[in-house]
């Protein structure tokens, strides 16, 4: 093959490749450490805890009475006065025993939107 006859095959072999290469779906350019930033999970709200009794229980939420409740929040645990907590019930919380009044619950939750969901409930028996 003559040295025209290899630039021509090399550029019909480039006209057929570019819209190959065009019709590949775009990826995002900024990664992080491998994981690209559209695969990365939003970062979870800090889940805490607290025990106390029950005080009322509605069809998707229930009442807590805490008293000097220990919060966890990273490695520092935050006490505080007695009070009453409302909790949410979503269909991602696991209840470990029958929400009634006066049963003593442990809860884990997290803050969302400014309210307390359940995260999971622990009844003591």
């Amino acid at each position: 093959m003559t040295k025209e006859g290899r630039i021509v095959v090399s550029a019909l072999a480039s006209l057929i490749l570019i819209p190959a290469v065009w019709a590949l779906p775009a990826t995002p350019s900024t990664t992080t450490r491998g994981v690209s930033i559209q695969d990365a999970a939003p970062p979870q709200a800090q889940s805490q805890s607290v025990s106390g009794k029950i005080a009322s229980v509605e069809k998707s939420s229930f009442t807590l009475t805490v008293g000097a409740a220990s919060t966890n929040q990273g490695r520092q645990f935050q006490q505080s006065a007695a009070k009453t907590m409302n909790f949410m019930v979503d269909k991602n919380t696991t209840i470990d025993g029958k929400l009634k009044v006066g049963a003593t619950a442990d809860v884990i939750y997290r803050e969302d939107n400014g309210q307390n969901v359940a995260i999971s409930v622990h009844i003591a028996p």
